[in-house]
């Protein structure tokens, strides 16, 4: 890790206005000798000195602003570009054989009969930048560390598959399944970087454009929060990102730059491939969109290299002496230069050299086809090389490669630099033919006008794959690869979890606090307790952490260099190099992003880490939903916790922190086991089975959301006789009914089950009815578990039929069954097809607002008086009771007035 002399200043550097000019003659002098430099050998001369100057004194310590962009060439000076240690030729012929079978492959999988698709262009453009990583730099897992981590552009991946089969990773057969992977199972292949379809390839999805770079440099501070804490040595590990430049408009893309530079992150590296096009066109036509991104990542403390033009510029810029070429290159506007990859040389050297006569002078001795092939740096391999070394020797910063490539580059004047590039997917019998020569590859035009286009593969024992397999193995094996090397945890008995078990006695608590109390217990064990990693947005106070502040720390590279307003409190903020808490800021998709590198630091690393991410619900799978299917996808671990859940329970603030449909969304992640406990027992169960599930033996690729509430409950203890079971299947009954002529159930969950019970007193002691309540800790779950088993009876109808639980556990009970909770009716009525009986739901339904929780609950009619009434109302459907008796309990409870209302529990946060 760099010290903290090596790291950025807080301020780099300005105009000291406020000091006075101690030396004005010396000051003079400056300025004369700028002003004779500028008389007598012209602007450019005088700019570079100046430049010289400006990098001298960097090098000398002396703070001067930064230059947000500059000139459009090449950072690396020819003469500063080292040694390149490889074979350039064979490297030339192994990439031309794996340019052809990444474009062979989407080809035939247009096929008729297929047709699925794929990309065939972003890879064409960036091959060269993928190229040399493999040969030089990607470092591989053998050595039993986590390797490098690379983040591959997703519409690459049909090169990186390509690459694969030349080293008999894959097969053809394999090729030929690409995007059908469950009709040419086990042989399919995913049609983008997907770890939960190929886990034993694949180690990072980034396809869902922005995670890419978001994930990349929270992958990168998580390796230095493991190193700094002595759980894991990363100082090996590099974490390499390629992107595109149309992807850098995504707000996560750059949303994150800051925490990068201010930790001084120079384990970590974007490659961002400027073809200068998006998906449909130009990304900036009439701008320079690598000019605009060396500005964005220099002003956010990064390194920036530009890699611009090949070595066939260097003749042509070292003879630039008044800097006429390099103002061209400076003003020519993006999709000029796509125009001139689709033109001839004649064209180029009428409309880029011919509007002055120094120019067209450095041309004259060139021929068309050599100005042709003036050509982008991100495919010299030379030059890609140079970037990269000097990227891994920077110290203090984080560095970003801006590399410029054609999109479709080989491909053909069809597909290079075209608009619709990106949408061509295969290539006709010319395309092929030209294809293939302009690759040197000794494949006969009958083999590419009968049938499909063959691949191919120069032979096991060629000179080309022993040295592809060399490079390799020097570099500590292939890549990508994912390894699961973590061993099972031993884990906690019983007694981590007493404390939740005895419930709360008179103390009111909210069930964020009772999650709080288990984890507390857990970070004290002492196998597991380090291996927690807490996770907030800025809330730990509001989530009753805080406690956690003196013991565990919150996580700083560069401690605390301060004295805490607070250090003579009990409960001071506390800042360590070895801290355990991650306090990320106001930044949900930052904290979700150490959330998934932390819950994959089993397979990443080796090591298992237990995140435990903790924020307001609302801003959890609404804010950052894709991230939690990245989070899917990388087969990440952990547990979620959607604090101040609820659509009334925060009423305080409003609209858009009232949370009633977070359940809903968690429904539909195949990955997310999702609960909505109401007591403390219920969390200790909960949370004892997920560590079991994620981290015991034959643990399983999934994550735990828990939505806990703000509102203070007395919580029991637990019962001698409870149903462990049916807490973790979704359903158990926390308080039969004791009087009553009349039966019904009432199904509750979180902070609902209070209001129930309470219903169920009122309907005994007024209505004669006697009611169960019902804790329904997961409707995700029962539902879950009902569609599999429908699944099943459906594909064995010569078989028993299975039951679903819930269907088995309301079976005998009597009378109809009212749902409620404080989310929208949508997520209890997820059962309702397997409920046996009458089922009706109650819920929040509409948009929040700010007024008393008890005043919210009326309004939405789920408080203890609108269950009551919901319940008299199924037994009058059933002809158990009256129809009169609801319009009587409509008008004394005062059911259609709000105000009427008791206020209800104020107050508590966590």
């Amino acid at each position: 890790m760099a010290s903290g002399s090596d790291r950025n200043p807080i301020i780099i550097g300005g105009l000291p206005s406020q000091v006075p000019d101690f030396d004005p003659e010396e000051t003079q002098e400056w300025l004369d000798s700028l002003d004779a430099a500028v008389d007598e050998r012209g602007r450019e001369r005088a700019r570079y000195l100046m430049l010289r100057l400006i990098e001298r004194a960097r090098e000398k310590r002396v703070a001067v602003p930064e230059m947000r962009s500059t000139d459009y060439v090449n950072t690396i000076a020819t003469k500063d570009e080292p040694f390149f240690p490889g074979n350039e030729e064979i490297e030339r012929k192994v990439l031309n054989a794996t340019r052809w079978n990444a474009a062979v492959m989407v080809s035939r999988a247009q096929r008729p009969g297929i047709g699925v698709g794929g990309h065939i262009a972003t890879f064409a453009s960036s091959a060269s930048l993928y190229d040399v990583g493999f040969n030089h730099f990607f470092r591989g897992k053998d050595q039993g560390d986590g390797g490098d981590q690379i983040f591959f552009q997703g519409h690459a991946s049909p090169g990186v598959y390509a690459r694969a089969y030349l080293l008999d990773r894959l097969s053809e057969g394999q090729l030929d399944a690409f995007r059908q992977e469950k009709s040419k199972a086990p042989d399919g292949l995913s049609s983008y970087p997907h770890p939960r379809l190929m886990p034993d390839f694949w180690e990072f999805p980034t396809v869902s454009m922005g995670l890419g770079p978001l994930g990349a440099i929270y992958q990168a501070r998580m390796n230095r929060y493991m190193e700094a804490r002595g759980i894991a040595d990363t100082s090996k590990s590099h974490v390499w990102a390629y992107l595109g430049d149309g992807e850098m408009d995504e707000p996560e893309s750059l949303g994150q730059l800051s925490i990068a530079a201010r930790e001084g992150l120079d384990n970590l590296t974007f490659v961002v491939n400027c073809n200068l096009q998006r998906l449909d066109g130009p990304v900036r036509g009439n701008g320079k969109i690598m000019q605009e991104l060396e500005s964005q990542f220099r002003g956010a403390g990064w390194n920036v290299i530009k890699l611009v033009w090949d070595r066939s510029w260097d003749p042509l810029l070292a003879q630039d002496r008044d800097g006429i070429l390099v103002n061209k290159l400076n003003t020519t506007p993006d999709g000029q230069f796509q125009t001139y990859a689709t033109e001839t040389g004649s064209y180029i050297r009428e409309h880029f050299f011919g509007d002055d006569h120094r120019l067209r002078a450095m041309v004259e001795n060139m021929t068309d086809d050599q100005i042709l092939h003036l050509g982008r740096g991100g495919h010299d391999h030379k030059k890609i090389y140079a970037a990269y070394a000097a990227a891994k020797a920077h110290k203090g910063q984080p560095t970003v490669i801006l590399a410029q490539t054609v999109k479709g580059w080989t491909l053909g004047p069809n597909f290079e630099g075209r608009n619709a590039t990106h949408q061509m997917k295969k290539l006709t019998v010319e395309d092929l033919k030209g294809f293939r020569d302009r690759l040197h590859l000794p494949i006969p035009d009958k083999d590419l006008e009968d049938g499909l286009p063959p691949y191919y593969h120069p032979g096991r024992d060629s000179e080309e794959i022993q040295y592809m397999h060399d490079r390799r193995k020097g570099l500590g094996g292939y890549v990508p690869t994912r390894v699961v090397r973590a061993e099972p945890l031993k884990l906690p008995d019983d007694k981590a979890y007493a404390g939740a078990k005895k419930g709360s006695g008179q103390q009111k608590i909210a069930t964020t606090m009772a999650f709080v109390r288990v984890l507390k217990d857990l970070m004290r064990d002492k196998e597991i307790g380090k291996r927690f990693v807490p996770i907030a947005p800025d809330e730990y106070r509001t989530f009753g952490m805080d406690a956690f502040f003196p013991s565990a720390k919150i996580y700083n590279p560069l401690g605390q260099q301060y004295e805490s307003v607070d250090r003579e409190l009990l409960l001071a903020y506390k800042e360590s190099p070895t801290g355990q808490m991650l306090h990320d800021g106001i930044t949900e998709a930052g904290c979700t992003a150490s959330l998934i590198a932390a819950g994959s630091a089993y397979a990443t690393h080796g090591e298992p880490l237990i995140p435990v991410y903790v924020f307001y619900s609302m801003f959890g799978f609404q804010r950052t939903g894709d991230q939690f299917w990245q989070m899917a996808d990388q087969l990440a671990r952990g547990f979620v916790l959607g604090a101040t859940a609820g659509r009334t329970t925060l009423t305080g603030e409003g609209l858009q922190h009232a949370d009633g449909h977070s359940q809903l969304l968690a429904s539909t992640n195949p990955a997310c086991v999702s609960y909505d406990p109401a007591y403390g027992y219920e969390i200790a169960h909960i949370v004892k089975d997920g560590l079991r599930r994620m981290y015991g033996e034959n643990a399983e690729d999934i994550f735990y959301y828990l939505t806990v509430y703000n509102e203070p409950i007395q919580h029991p203890a637990e019962p001698a006789d409870v149903d462990a079971e049916g807490i973790l299947k979704g359903l158990h009954r926390v308080k039969p009914g004791e009087k009553g002529e009349h039966a019904a159930q009432i199904l509750a969950s979180g902070v609902a089950v209070p209001w129930a019970i309470e219903a169920q007193q009122i309907l005994a002691d007024e209505w004669n009815v006697k009611a169960d309540v019902w804790s329904a800790t997961s409707w995700n779950e029962l539902r879950r578990d009902a569609v599999e088993i429908e699944e099943h009876n459906l594909l064995h109808p010569e078989e028993e039929q299975r039951v679903p639980y819930v269907t088995q556990k309301l079976q005998g009970a009597e009378g109809p069954k009212v749902a409620v909770s404080d989310w929208m009716r949508a997520v209890p009525d997820q059962i309702a097809r397997w409920v046996p009986g009458t089922y009706q739901s109650l819920g929040a339904d509409g948009f929040g607002f700010a007024d008393t929780r008890g005043a919210a609950r009326r309004f939405f009619h789920i408080d203890p008086q609108s269950i009551v009434l919901g319940v008299l109302t199924e037994l009058a459907k059933e002809g158990k009771v009256d129809r009169s008796l609801l319009k009587q309990a409509i008008d004394r409870y005062q059911l259609l007035d709000v105000a009427a209302a008791d206020a209800g529990e104020a107050g508590g946060d966590a």
